[in-house]
């Protein structure tokens, strides 16, 4: 039964949703704020949360914000409003990255229905485990697509040869990550080593999947400190199944529309009993990211690399809660 009014406790859930997106090294550069007045969530960039080196223009972050908006807007019809968006309301403002007004009018209708999408954001999870070698159906293909598409990008599924291509360059992004000194050190200050840590940002070490056996998959190293005895040993998929989000232009309301995209693929994965995890590190070096573009034109603007496939769930991820990050 769903509610028209938005009680604390519906305002808490929706920022709680909003925060259960995806974010790089799950900085969660995010923050909220609900005007009164006209009860409009605005939803703002966390600069202190940004990654001054491995995200200097801030793309990974609109991404990231745009992914929560998403979540926001699920939420929301869940409990049965319709929210109207406005990305980038104010040029004057650039920390304000997106307004969401929850009104009563009108059907916000989806490509799949609300109630599964909304389920599926509080298990959805980011899995840098293994997967199994079982193909993924034309149909389920297509229904990832078509929800990428219904949030202005493009998701493609390359071909073998493609898909060898463009994990050759995520490996070659791994290694410059590695080999600059900067980058390297603040990918290692996410990690989160101690199990018990009170820390609610960053990654567990748990969750970074085994360390051997990556020679056909260039997952992320967080760490040269690794603790392979703690991660168990085994194989990668011999073939990965790999998509490619892509925008047609490149500019900051096509990075949140990518978020927004990308979060509604993940949902529909999720509600589908897929596992996902991120691809990022090609994104990282301009050069790279220009290759990432598909061939043999070379047309839009790559914006991730998802993993999709069939496996065990990755580990929860630590979130800020949601009280803190409601002004």
């Amino acid at each position: 039964m769903r509610s028209t009014s938005l009680d604390a406790v519906a305002l808490e859930t929706c920022v709680a949703a909003a925060v259960a997106a995806p974010s790089l090294y799950n900085s969660q550069p995010w923050r909220f704020r609900l005007d009164p007045e006209t009860v409009t969530f605005h939803v703002r960039a966390a600069p202190a949360h940004g990654l001054r080196f491995t995200d200097p223009e801030g793309r990974a972050l609109h991404i990231s914000v745009g992914a929560c908006v998403l979540n926001l807007r699920v939420a929301l019809e869940h409990f049965g409003w319709a929210p109207v968006i406005r990305l980038l309301p104010s040029p004057r403002d650039p920390t304000l990255l997106a307004t969401v007004n929850p009104t009563e009018s009108g059907a916000w209708e989806t490509e799949t229905a609300d109630g599964e999408l909304y389920a599926a954001l509080w298990r959805r999870r980011s899995s840098r485990l293994p997967f199994s070698d079982d193909p993924l159906p034309l149909w389920l293909r297509a229904e990832l697509a078509a929800a990428a598409e219904a949030e202005g990008a493009s998701l493609v599924f390359p071909q073998a040869a493609e898909t060898a291509r463009l994990l050759e360059l995520t490996a070659l992004g791994e290694r410059r990550n590695h080999a600059d000194p900067d980058r390297a050190a603040e990918s290692r200050r996410w990690v989160r080593e101690d199990p018990y840590s009170a820390s609610d940002t960053g990654v567990p070490l748990e969750a970074l999947g085994p360390q051997d056996a990556r020679e056909r998959l260039p997952m992320r190293d967080f760490t040269a400190q690794r603790h392979p005895e703690r991660l168990p040993a085994r194989s990668f998929e011999k073939a990965p199944v790999i998509a490619l989000l892509t925008t047609e232009h490149d500019r900051r309301a096509d990075w949140l529309r990518a978020g927004q995209a990308l979060e509604r693929v993940l949902l529909v994965a999720t509600a589908r009993g897929l596992r996902t995890s991120l691809l990022h590190q090609a994104l990282e070096w301009p050069d790279l990211r220009a290759s990432l573009s598909p061939t043999p034109d070379h047309t839009g603007h790559a914006q991730i690399l998802v993993r999709l496939g069939h496996g065990p769930q990755g580990p929860a991820t630590p979130r800020r809660p949601a009280p803190r990050l409601l002004d």
